[in-house]
């Protein structure tokens, strides 16, 4: 398979390439507040093949290093609105996508650690008509996202968390929230929690791959 960096617009980007003509679908992988397109490689290689992998950088610079998906702020959580302008761009990427990378953006998952998590909830929920299936690594949900979970537009979606008891950046309060939250809404939730901070398990390593198996 092949992995290659690109240029489209004013991304930047890092895929991989399934093998064969089939037209395939998708991973987004979205990283983590100060990471870039690089930083969500370290779960391509447990991600099945005949998916299109794709990792976005981020559009804001961070001033202490990275990149963000919303412009830096002083204190507080993240609000759903804040993640708005950044999932309208990935909709303006993938609609103007290339022909010559193969994308079945009909058929689309996501994947997002941290703030990336928090961006990817955002997604889902603001066009839960567009997402098969999403995981949330060591993420939260953005404040006011319970107002977006009063219907049944979660309804059986799959919904992998993972999270670690001893995460010193967001507190594990936040995931175990977020499933019952999930929960209620209908969404076909499964929870990995470990004694780590902030960052996967193995065992939380290998549910997200049986998860996107």
């Amino acid at each position: 398979m092949d992995t290659e960096t690109l240029t489209i617009k004013d991304w930047k980007l890092r895929i991989r390439q399934p093998e064969g003509d089939a037209v395939p679908p998708v991973i987004l992988l979205l990283h983590g507040w100060t990471g870039d397109e690089n930083a969500m490689w370290i779960f391509a290689s447990k991600l099945p093949e005949h998916y299109l992998l794709i990792a976005p950088r981020a559009p804001h610079t961070e001033p202490r290093g990275g990149y963000s998906w919303h412009p830096s702020r002083e204190k507080g959580w993240p609000a759903l609105d804040d993640f708005r302008p950044a999932v309208s761009a990935l909709l303006e990427l993938m609609a103007e996508w290339p022909a010559s990378v193969p994308a079945d953006f009909s058929n689309l998952r996501l994947a997002g650690f941290s703030q990336g998590a928090a961006l990817t909830y955002s997604f889902a929920l603001l066009h839960p008509e567009r997402v098969r299936g999403l995981a949330a690594l060591a993420g939260f949900l953005p404040d006011g996202a319970a107002a977006f979970l009063m219907g049944d537009s979660l309804q059986g979606k799959p919904i992998y968390i993972s999270h670690g008891s001893k995460d010193e950046l967001v507190p594990v309060a936040r995931a175990r929230q977020a499933v019952q939250l999930l929960d209620a809404a209908g969404a076909d939730v499964a929870y990995c929690e470990s004694d780590v901070g902030h960052k996967l398990s193995a065992d939380c390593f290998k549910g997200m791959e049986m998860f996107f198996q």
